[in-house]
């Protein structure tokens, strides 16, 4: 009998202890999902019903792939992958999530496995922090640093950000505008992974890389035969793509006669494999891209108008460089964690004097280019500080373009006054440039400088 009513006591605990916990979890901010190694929702809590627009009623019990069928988590949860253990993430994550109403919510997403007493896993918990509105606020404050792998803060990529946004409510065909190397590519994935299709095929393709024989065989495919080589059928990168993205890059380098090749596949979704007479049937969503302007190509008549429409259903210009310069300590800062050796404890930093080069300089090949530079600089001084000396010779800003630098360096105590003033001049009266640009050493300026301090 004692036994007995202990026992009751300690189940009665136990119940107490697990609706105290469930009425704890309830009122928190964040929503609290869980879901068993089957995958089927054991917990969904009041602020996970906030967010999602779903009900806990409707949600328990059931698969979260049938919850939720789009890429819900993106590719951080094993589950997706079809492997047994969950491969999950040590850090807060961005996902979007679309709720029931429609409504586009940035959420924070923190995924930890569930255990058994044998620390065998049994499940996962998930926490969904609601950011739209901290996100919102940010983008109108003009802080957004990185969104979907871009990055930039400036008000030209923040118009960027919410165009993405709006895209992937609308499956329509996109046209990337934008110089050699502003990351064009990056925005078309971007586009496909905020959108309908995120989780599909995202297949690209340099349409300016080959010639026309070439190039529709690797848009449509061939048969076995087709043209001497063809040793078996292959699908082309339409069909590759079907049900998700192709993106065509360069697009205004294709000829006159692909063009209209083209513009069949893009007007009804149907092609012919080269060598087939056999109609192929695609759903794909067209993302293209080019640095021309194609409307300048259009009056020279390289281009076909009717071809142009089909493509540039939203247009997406992209700003090069030199048009967003405050961007560049926060790509420079992204280049040096991402491109240094893994082993390092620390990458190296830039010191004022790089930084100053940085921000003056052009950018003809735009983040490419810089990327590229930090790479070289990680080469030449792979610790400490980065001074301007690692600099490629090469490596002009735009108010050192115009002079012209001696052929030899000046001998000691033979630089000219007015070689020596132009420099100071060009360099903003920076005297590490100008001695750099009178290719001399800092101490020789200076020696100059104290002897002709009144004449100057």
């Amino acid at each position: 009998m004692v036994a007995d009513l202990l026992q009751q006591g300690y189940l009665d605990a136990l119940l107490s202890v697990r609706r105290n916990a469930e009425i704890i979890l309830d009122n928190l901010s964040e929503g609290i999902i869980a879901h068993d190694m089957d995958r089927r929702f054991f917990f969904f809590n009041r602020a996970a019903e906030e967010i999602t627009g779903l009900s806990r009623k409707e949600v328990l019990g059931q698969d979260c792939h049938a919850i939720f069928p789009d890429k819900f988590c993106s590719s951080h949860c094993s589950f997706c992958n079809g492997m047994t253990l969950p491969d999950l993430p040590n850090a807060p994550y961005p996902i979007t999530i679309r709720s029931r109403d429609g409504e586009n919510k940035q959420v924070e997403m923190f995924v930890v496995p569930l255990k058994d007493s044998r620390q065998r896993p049994v499940g996962v918990v998930a926490t969904l922090r609601d950011m739209t509105r901290e996100y919102e606020l940010a983008q109108r404050l003009g802080q957004i640093e990185q969104f979907a792998g871009i990055i930039g803060r400036d008000s030209k990529m923040q118009a960027i950000y919410q165009t993405i946004r709006e895209l992937s409510e609308r499956d329509v065909p996109v046209l990337i505008q934008g110089e050699s190397g502003t990351g064009k590519e990056l925005v078309a994935s971007a586009i496909h992974n905020e959108g309908n299709r995120a989780g599909k095929r995202f297949v690209t393709i340099n349409c300016g890389a080959l010639p026309d024989t070439l190039l529709e065989s690797e848009l449509f495919g061939h048969v076995r035969g087709a043209f001497t080589g063809a040793i078996r059928d292959k699908k082309g990168r339409f069909e590759l793509a079907d049900g998700g993205t192709i993106f065509l890059d360069e697009v205004g380098d294709v000829s006159p006669a692909m063009q209209v090749k083209l513009l069949r596949v893009l007007q009804d979704g149907t092609f012919q494999r080269l060598g087939s007479e056999h109609t192929v049937q695609v759903d794909v969503r067209v993302i293209s891209a080019t640095h021309k302007n194609l409307r300048e190509e259009i009056a020279a008549g390289h281009f076909r108008e009717d071809l142009y429409y089909r493509l540039c259903v939203v247009p997406v210009l992209l700003p090069p460089l030199r048009e967003r310069r405050h961007d560049i300590p926060l790509l420079v800062e992204h280049f040096l964690r991402h491109d240094s050796p893994g082993l390092q404890p620390q990458p190296p930093t830039l010191s004022q004097g790089t930084m100053d080069l940085l921000m003056e300089y052009d950018w003809p090949g735009n983040i490419r280019e810089l990327q590229n530079i930090i790479r070289y600089l990680l080469v030449k001084c792979p610790q400490g500080l980065i001074e301007p000396r690692c600099l490629p010779p090469d490596f002009r800003p735009r108010h050192l373009a115009s002079v012209t630098l001696p052929s030899r360096s000046p001998k000691r105590g033979k630089l000219d006054q007015d070689q020596v003033r132009r420099a100071l001049q060009q360099a903003a009266g920076n005297k590490v440039r100008a001695a750099q640009l009178l290719g001399v050493g800092r101490a020789t300026l200076y020696r100059f400088l104290e002897l002709n301090e009144k004449s100057m």
